[in-house]
């Protein structure tokens, strides 16, 4: 999104009654809590130029989710570029530290975003725990979370990510409840809420019966591109 627009939505949440918090805080919360958790796929530099600074003006913490692989390079993945998608530089592991003593937190988002469900088991090993081995190399820590490329996940992915993370991200569309599966949080895209009037809908009935449409018709469009649908 543009980044005014990146603006009005940060705005709005800090003038709101949201509370901005960490991922691991947000797990902690009770069902009830009017909350949300910022978090950022794949580390693009003008993180560090648009985002970091109006998140900072107003004290609210993000996670960034690294493409360990790619630190300092760009977003052509295996070096393609994805069509409709921009090919944009991501930010190096200098950067990174300094965010990460900003307060942002880092994440991992395997070493060269590929699709998981995919790989067997000795490539799921080195996209997922070799991700964060590498960032504790470069950055002195492991990170306790990590993000699914494209949203995409298998048992056997899963398998590997609990055992080097405390939580990981799915992209499916919809909120965080109880009893919630801690290796297949849901994400709300941020692009979903550019208008005013959604936003101001935030947390209610409407709100969730809406999201509960999107949800299914991503489904859907999901079942037609599969080889099932053929």
């Amino acid at each position: 999104m543009a980044p005014e627009e990146f603006r009005r939505q940060v705005e709005w949440l800090a003038e709101s009654e949201v509370e901005v918090v960490g991922v691991d805080r947000l797990l902690e919360l009770p069902d009830e809590a009017n909350a949300a958790a910022l978090t950022f796929d794949d580390g693009f530099a003008n993180y560090g130029v648009e985002a970091a600074p109006v998140l900072g003006k107003f004290g609210l913490p993000s996670t960034i989710f690294v493409v360990t692989g790619h630190v300092g390079g760009d977003n052509r993945w295996g070096g393609r570029e994805s069509a409709g998608i921009p090919s944009l530089p991501l930010l190096g592991w200098d950067e990174l530290a300094r965010l990460r003593d900003a307060g942002v937190t880092l994440g991992a988002h395997t070493r060269t975003h590929p699709r998981l469900p995919a790989l067997d088991a000795n490539a799921l090993e080195r996209e997922i725990a070799g991700a964060a081995d590498e960032m504790e190399s470069r950055l002195g820590s492991r990170p306790a979370g990590f993000a699914y490329p494209y949203g995409e996940t298998a048992p056997a992915a899963e398998n590997v990510v609990a055992r080097s993370y405390r939580w990981a991200c799915t992209t499916e569309l919809r909120e965080i409840g109880g009893r919630e599966q801690r290796l297949q949080l849901p994400r709300i895209d941020a692009w979903y809420l550019r208008e005013p009037a959604r936003r101001a809908g935030w947390g209610s009935r409407q709100f969730r019966t809406w999201l509960w449409c999107r949800r299914q018709a991503r489904r859907a469009r999901a079942w037609l591109r599969s080889p099932a649908s053929r």
